[in-house]
């Protein structure tokens, strides 16, 4: 599993804005939002996936950068939560939005929580 930085510029940003967000939060198990147009995504998908499945929301005056990173990275003024993505078997009902809590232990991950990341 890769880490990827993925940061966008739209021309309209009220255009496309939330949709591209809950793309870009599906694209793989983990994402955090460190600053408002830039993402990191925990994938098994190369960067020409990732694109391909961007590109369709994206006009030809919008700007996409998706770039594979290490595990170090500084962040001034910010922080970086990792959020994993919504598992459906926790949801009361399956087009709902409400999470049952306790919600049941998660499995132990394969891999360690990523700490920050790093432009290669």
């Amino acid at each position: 599993m890769r880490t990827y930085l993925i940061s966008y510029d739209l021309a309209k940003p009220n255009r496309n804005q939330h949709v591209l967000a809950q793309v870009i939060m599906g694209l793989g198990d983990k994402w955090a939002r460190p600053l408002v147009n830039t993402w990191y995504v925990a994938s098994d998908r190369d960067e020409t996936d990732l694109e391909a499945e961007l590109r369709e929301l994206l006009s030809e005056d919008d700007g996409l950068l998706i770039q594979a990173t290490k595990r170090d990275a500084v962040l001034t003024n910010t922080s970086l939560r990792w959020f994993r993505q919504r598992r459906a078997a926790f949801d009361l009902a399956p087009d709902g939005n409400v999470i049952a809590f306790p919600a049941p232990p998660m499995p132990e991950p394969v891999e360690p929580e990523l700490p920050f990341a790093e432009a290669v």
